[in-house]
Order: C-alpha cells, then structure tokens, then sequence
C-alpha cells in the first residue's frame, strides 16, 4: 500500500457496523438511552454556557437584529442536523464526525476531524466551565458570600484588562467599569516568583473535577442527572420569556440593526456557540437502545425546542432593556432588574449555575468517547480504548478529559476559547455535510435519510439571483471584495484578512458547478455553504491559530497514527462519487 493510498483508505458502513468492538477486554458500553433521554442530553448541550453568557454579548453587538442571526444560525445547523442524523443513523457507532468522516474521506481527514473535535468538547468546556465559575459567583454574592477575586478570575482575562487600561488611559479615554475592576485585580493580587499576579479560577477547576468524577461513574448516573438539569433551567428559560414579554417596550426595538450587518455578523461566534450541543448525541450511538430511530429524533428535537427558545428570548431581551446594557456577564439580571424584577436575580443566578453544569457533563460524556474510537481504529494508543470493568465507561479518557479541561480553565480566557470552539465545529460541521455527498445511496429501511432535493437548478438559480441584486443594490460590492488595497494595510496584509472571504467565493463557484452537473442534494450543499460562511465571519485571527492547531494534530497523526493505524491490515475501499439523483 503506497503513501497516498494509507492517507486515503477509507471505511465501509457494513464495515463498521460488522466489525468487533476492542475496548480492553472487550467489555461493551450500557444500552439504556432512548429517544427522550437523548432529547435531554441534547437540550443539556445546547442551552447553557450561550443562553446565560454569551447571548448578551451577541444582542450588545447587533442590536434587536440579532434575532434575525440566530435564526440564520438556526436554518444552518438544522442542515447539519439533517446530515449528522443520516450518518448515525447509518453508522450507529460512538466517534460522531470522525467516525462518519471515516467513511466518507478516508484515515487522515478523519484524524484532522477527530483532532478539530478536540477544540469543540474540550476547548468548548473551558469556556463553559469559567461561565459556571461565573456564576457561581454571582450566586453566591447575592447570599452575602464573596469569593476572593484573584481565586475566581482568568489570569489572561485580567492580564487583557490590565493592557486595554493602560492603553485607553495613555488616549485619555473612557474606561469600562469592569476594565478597571479587572486592572485593580492585576495590580493587588497577591505576587508570586517575584511580580507574578497570583490570578486563578479554582471554580473552574472544581466543578470539571466533580463533572468529571460523575461521568466516570457511569452514563446512567449523567442521564439521571442530566434530565433534572433540563427541566429545572428549561422551565426558568420558559419564565424569562413570558415574564419578560409583560415588560417589552417596543421602542426599544429601534433602530433594528445599530450597528448594521457589520455589528450583527459580530455576534456570529458568541450565536453559534449558543447552538453547539446538539452534535454531541451522536457520539453517545452504542449506548442508545435504537439508535437507528433515536439518535435522528433526539438531535432534531432538541435543536427545534433551543431554537424556538433563543429567538424568544433575544426578542424578548432586546424589547426589555436596550440593546446597550447586555454588554456585561449577568445580563439576564441586568434585564430584569432595570424593570423593576430584582426577586428574579437569585433564580436566574441559580439557574444559570444549574445550566452551565449540565453542560459540563454533555461534554464531558462527549469527548471521551471520540477518543475511545480512534484508539480502537489504531490512531490513538490503547490505553484511551479502556472500558472500566464495573461502570463500563471509558475510563482513561474520561479523566485525561478532565485534567485538559480543568487546569486551562485556571487561567485561560473565554473569548479565546469561545472563537477556537467556533471554528473548530463549524469546521466539523462542514465536513459532515460534505461527507453525506459522499456516501452511497441508502436502501436500508427503517433509516433515516437526507430527504433529497434537486440542486441542480436551485442551487445556480440562487448564486444567480444573489450576485445580480448584489450588482444592482451593490454595485461596489465586488470591485471593492476583489481589491487589496486599504487605508493603513499592505497589500499582502489585506489578502491574508481576505483569504478566508476568497476560499469562501470559490467553494460557491465549486459547488454551483457539481451542483449543476451532479444534481446534488440541496440540503447538505447548503449546510456545507452556510457553515462556511460563519467560518469566514470569524477573523482571520481565528483562522491563523485554527491552522496552528491543525499542524499540530498533523505531526501527531504522522509520528503514531499513520503506523499504528488497524487499516494497515484491511483492504482500503475507494468510495469517490458524489450523492445525485436517488
């Protein structure tokens, strides 16, 4: 087998369907989730960290216009659903988009997948694991109890500050509240080796160590509190939205969009993380009873119900208070208190606690199980393959999840992790729905399948429609996206903030063209476009360390993986062709 063809060899869905599971003394994982409970673990997943942290960031950028992404947002991730549901239910194995990735690309996207994934559970938990910490310590201070600041804040995030303080004061500038809070935390905490602020988040660090424990005990124990958690902050969300519909002032509601498409497009990392969740369902496959009838109804329900909850409540917040004062942590409480609900404080700090925890333990379920798959296909070392033999979960890669979780957590900032999350699942997401392009057709009843609609006229006719409005409404639209000139920026620095927006023209010119000639499926091809857009809306910053990690992920596949892949001992199938006409 030559190079090339190790890189590309490829599994077959009968092939993983039929093939033994290695798990370190070939002990299986419980079958006990139906479509309920995965209704609830997606639900878990998907309302936290964004519903009660990142959502007030999003309205404070956009404006009431907001609303409008989050339903773009939506439309995107009902593709992915659509393509995610198809693939799990064909492929009823723990992995999710490295597993299906398997089947449609071959070995070493898959690894690039399996590697990406790391950045939505894992790096995705440290942002959500400094909400919790959060708060909790908002929760607290309303009881009277006040955690130490230097013990309950991100080292960087305090770093940060204390740099935007010195720079805005040498401009004689206005500086944010919370800007000089943070900068008085800088300056008073408690030094070590030397002058080294002693800055931490122990909450952080606390509760992904108590998460941890409890997903390592066992997924019945996870799913028994996950349901708890589900009902407890769906039904404080359901109250935020028909309390607070009694207190909307419409004129709040102008201007629509303040700061224009630019200022919505701003809120796209913060939106979309508000949505990742849902996909995490699918890597829980070996432990459902049905998962060819489950894990489709489970990711599709969930995502409908958190999506009707997330308009109503950007609605209801950007009519409650304006846009202007959701720009801060506790922006729920900030909403309500201005129109005179301070009673609701404590309960929406408590159930944002309760919130953030659940999706703790989501992800936490999540990731392991990733890795427990590609130890069984050989690209990780066996010890992650390790089922425990009294709570039959993974138990190796249960706890390196925890400790890459909770020690980042200590210092790392949650814009940072927030942006890396984003990218990193968009990038999985992309993948997925090209992979169901791929894949033949499906003639198993009782499966659930894309339904199929014809692009080959839609997909053309809508390019068409869009760049002739764009020409008409426009008319500099593309001279000035083609230029590389800018006030202040060399032409090699204006085609490295527009290459992301370049990949993104010529994957349309791209799949206008298979969609013409192949007859695509328009959902996947759509979910595969609008994935990518969000992708280009998140800076080429983004992009730059995205790269960077994906290098990294590379030599590790070329110095272990690539040898000690089980398919070097298999034959390699060649699946190429494109998903047309059924």
């Amino acid at each position: 087998m030559n190079f090339i063809n190790k890189l590309l060899r490829k599994k077959t869905i009968t092939q993983l369907n039929d093939e033994p599971v290695d798990s370190g003394g070939h002990i299986s994982l419980n079958k006990i989730l139906t479509t309920r409970d995965l209704t609830a673990l997606g639900v878990a997943a998907i309302i936290g960290a964004g519903v009660f942290s990142t959502i007030g960031r999003a309205c404070f950028n956009g404006g009431p216009a907001v609303s409008l992404l989050f339903i773009f947002t939506a439309i995107t991730c009902t593709f992915c659903a659509l393509c995610y549901a198809e693939f799990a239910s064909r492929v009823p194995v723990s992995g999710s988009a490295y597993t299906y990735s398997y089947v449609a690309f071959g070995e070493l996207w898959a690894w690039i997948i399996g590697w990406t994934l790391i950045l939505e559970y894992a790096i995705g938990n440290i942002t959500v694991a400094i909400a919790w910490s959060a708060n909790l310590t908002s929760f607290l201070a309303g009881l009277g109890i006040h955690l130490p600041a230097f013990l309950s804040t991100s080292y960087l995030a305090a770093e940060k500050a204390h740099e935007k303080f010195n720079e805005l004061s040498a401009a004689a500038l206005d500086i944010p509240e919370h800007i000089t809070q943070l900068n008085l935390l800088w300056e008073t905490a408690p030094r070590v080796f030397g002058n080294l602020p002693l800055i931490f988040n122990l909450p952080a660090f606390i509760v992904v160590a108590a998460i941890t424990a409890l997903v390592y005990v066992g997924v019945k124990e996870s799913r028994n509190t996950t349901i708890f958690m589900v009902a407890f902050k769906v039904i404080v969300v359901i109250l935020v939205i028909l309390i607070g519909a009694f207190y909307v002032n419409p004129e709040n509601w102008h201007p629509f969009a303040p700061n224009g498409v630019t200022g919505v497009m701003r809120g796209v990392s913060a939106v979309f993380f508000a949505y990742v969740g849902f996909d995490a369902v699918s890597t829980t496959a070996e432990e459902c009873r049905n998962p060819q009838k489950d894990l489709p109804q489970g990711m599709i329900n969930s995502l409908m119900i958190c999506t009707f909850l997330y308009i109503a409540i950007s609605i209801v917040l950007t009519g409650m208070v304006n846009y202007t004062k959701l720009g801060v942590g506790d922006f729920l409480v900030v909403a309500f208190e201005s129109v005179g609900l301070n009673w609701l404080g404590g309960i929406l700090a408590l159930s944002a606690v309760v919130a953030t925890t659940s999706v703790l333990l989501v992800f936490q379920l999540a990731q392991p199980r990733i890795w427990m798959t590609m130890s069984r296909d050989g690209l990780l070392p066996k010890k992650f393959a390790e089922i425990h033999p009294e709570f039959r979960t993974p138990s190796f890669a249960t706890i390196v999840m925890g400790f890459m979780v909770a020690v980042p957590a200590l210092f790392l900032d949650a814009e940072l992790a927030t942006d890396m999350n984003s990218i990193g699942t968009l990038f999985a997401f992309v993948s997925v729905c090209a992979g169901i392009l791929l894949l033949p057709k499906n003639n198993h009843k009782g499966k659930f399948t894309v339904p199929y609609i014809n692009g080959r006229y839609i997909v053309p006719g809508i390019v068409l429609i869009v760049a002739m409005l764009l020409m008409v409404y426009q008319p500099s639209f593309f001279p000035e996206f083609f230029s590389l000139s800018s006030p202040g920026m060399t032409p090699a620095e204006v085609l490295a903030h527009k290459t992301p927006y370049f990949t993104f023209f010529a994957l349309i010119v791209l799949m206008t063209i298979l969609s013409a000639a192949k007859k695509l499926s328009l959902i996947p091809v759509f979910g595969l476009i609008s994935c990518f857009y969000l992708m280009t809306e998140l800076g080429i910053a983004n992009w730059q360390r995205f790269i960077a990690w994906l290098a990294i992920g590379l030599v590790i596949y070329f110095a272990y993986g690539i040898r000690n892949s089980k398919m070097n001992s298999k034959n390699v199938t060649d699946v190429t062709f494109l998903r047309s006409q059924p």
